[in-house]
């Protein structure tokens, strides 16, 4: 690293001078995302990105200018990265819909019910809200009062419970997605 007149900024220094503005970053992202926890991701991964680049960047004027744009970015890349969710969403929802066919979905494993009741309380009540009810996981979130990254782990193995359950209780009809279900009412009495 040189010294003198052009002083770079060494990876610490660039952290502890860009954290000394945290707040005001933090209100800059407040203002353009309106979720408050993917302001917060973005401001620390914009902070990551910052300290590993290490930018040859002269004065404080220019460091904070630089991160600014840096910001910009992050936000803008966020609002695709949800245009892109949504649109992916979009198309799957079409997808099902279209390959299920009104008389299969009577004919959908009504098992899935009473494994889903056999789950711990909070798996049981993620699985509803998310994936039977269609609701908002930011939503189901704050209604829990968990962060969104602790609702996406509890999700993520409250389905993996689900699907361990009814691969025990179907057998063969959950491999084909439980569409012409044979297991019948036989295993109502699944205990957890």
């Amino acid at each position: 690293m040189k010294t003198g007149k052009h002083n770079k900024y060494q990876t610490t220094d660039l952290g502890i001078r860009l954290m000394s503005s945290r707040t005001k970053f933090l209100g800059y992202i407040r203002k353009r995302i309106s979720d408050p926890e993917l302001a917060e991701d973005i401001l620390q991964d914009s902070l990551l990105k910052a300290v590993r680049s290490a930018p040859e960047i002269r004065g404080e004027e220019n460091l904070v200018r630089w991160f600014y744009r840096v910001l910009q970015n992050a936000i803008t890349d966020a609002y695709r990265r949800k245009a892109a969710e949504l649109k992916r969403r979009m198309s799957y929802a079409l997808e099902i819909k279209d390959s299920i066919e009104p008389e299969d979905e009577n004919a959908v494993c009504l098992c899935i019910n009473e494994l889903i009741l056999a789950l711990k309380p909070e798996y049981a009540e993620v699985v509803q809200l998310i994936d039977l009810n269609g609701e908002a996981p930011g939503a189901v979130a704050a209604r829990l009062g968990i962060s969104r990254n602790n609702l996406k782990v509890r999700a993520h193995r409250a389905r993996q419970m689900l699907r361990k359950r009814l691969e025990e209780t179907c057998r063969v009809c959950a491999v084909h997605h439980c569409l012409d279900c044979t297991c019948g009412q036989s295993h109502a009495s699944l205990q957890h």
